[in-house]
């Protein structure tokens, strides 16, 4: 997860094992507007870190059970909701050890004992530090989103859809658990395109995909945009008989109300195909393409049996009813 925002002050862990170097570094730094957990050494400081993300850390580098290089290292290793910027506390000053703490994951080092104006300095530099990095998550991860989104409705685009299923194909078998994917279609899409105009059509997607987002539990299941006007809902931890439930929920908030577009309202319905693992997940013959094409073969009988409606199988059962026959 990505912090929304970087605090003006951010928090600062202190690692500092003689008391009242620890004692003075904490009154000032909480006098300079920061918020401040002391420690007395490495050890405690890797704790703090694996409870909680601080933004900055400022360690001695002699200190007992860890040492301030050790605890740099270890930090660097540590998968962290954000950067950390390092500040070194040391009495050596020759270049070897300023490049041997650099190297060990600090960002910047104070030759002890130190000078308070200076300390702010470089706190001030590693906030700037904090904030450019912060910036750098952020375009990554709104890019990230962009690539694997579907433009107009929001929903994953089918991309997404081909890297994710086989991981939650696989996650259900490793647990056991069982899982459902529906293909939908809307009815007669290409009237409302060819009558309304294409921009009609946009509204009348858009509108389905927020209707059906609606209808399914936002921590756990997905939707994909398939392509055109076909969408593919994927629901783990759900057996047969719940994804066919899911499917008639969806389709029959689809059906109750005209949907709302440019030019002027338009009912619509929708057709569903449902597939489903076994209640105790997919076995090893079970693959994503199989699904899909279950899938969409309930779907195509769905359309052939007059559309507006909802049939599905258990892929788990099928396969094995073919290979008894």
């Amino acid at each position: 997860m990505i912090p929304s925002t970087v605090d003006a002050s951010p928090a600062i862990l202190l690692a500092e094992d003689d008391p009242v170097t620890r004692m003075l570094m904490t009154r000032f730094l909480k006098n300079a507007g920061y918020e401040v957990d002391a420690v007395a050494n490495g050890s405690e400081a890797l704790d703090k870190m694996t409870k909680r993300y601080y933004p900055m850390l400022v360690t001695d580098w002699e200190m007992p059970e860890m040492d301030g290089i050790a605890l740099c290292k270890a930090v660097r290793n540590m998968q962290l909701d954000g950067y950390v910027y390092a500040l070194l506390l040391t009495a050596r000053d020759a270049k070897e050890h300023i490049i041997a703490g650099l190297e060990a994951g600090a960002d910047d080092y104070l030759v002890k004992p130190v000078h308070e104006p200076e300390l702010i300095a470089r706190l001030n530099a590693g906030r700037r530090i904090l904030a450019l990095e912060h910036s750098l998550r952020v375009a990554n991860q709104t890019n990230r989103i962009l690539s694997i989104t579907d433009a107009l409705t929001g929903a994953y685009n089918r991309r997404y859809l081909m890297e994710q299923l086989p991981r939650e194909v696989e996650r259900c078998r490793r647990y056991a658990y069982p899982l459902s994917v529906l293909m939908c279609d809307l009815d007669h899409f290409k009237q409302i395109n060819d009558q309304r105009g294409h921009a009609a059509g946009d509204d009348v997607l858009q509108q389905f995909a927020a209707r059906a987002q609606k209808s399914i539990r936002s921590n756990s299941d997905w939707m994909a945009r398939y392509g055109g006007e076909e969408f593919m809902i994927v629901l783990p931890e759900t057996a047969h008989s719940d994804g066919m439930i899911v499917a008639e929920k969806i389709r029959a908030i689809v059906a109750s109300a005209p949907f709302a577009t440019r030019a002027g309202n338009a009912p619509v319905t929708a057709s569903f195909g449902v597939a489903s693992t076994g209640p105790n997940g997919p076995d090893l013959t079970v693959k994503v393409e199989s699904l899909i094409r279950a899938a969409d073969e309930c779907l195509y009988r769905s359309k052939s049996e007059g559309r507006n409606r909802s049939c599905g199988q258990e892929v788990a059962a099928a396969i094995a009813l073919a290979a008894g026959a």
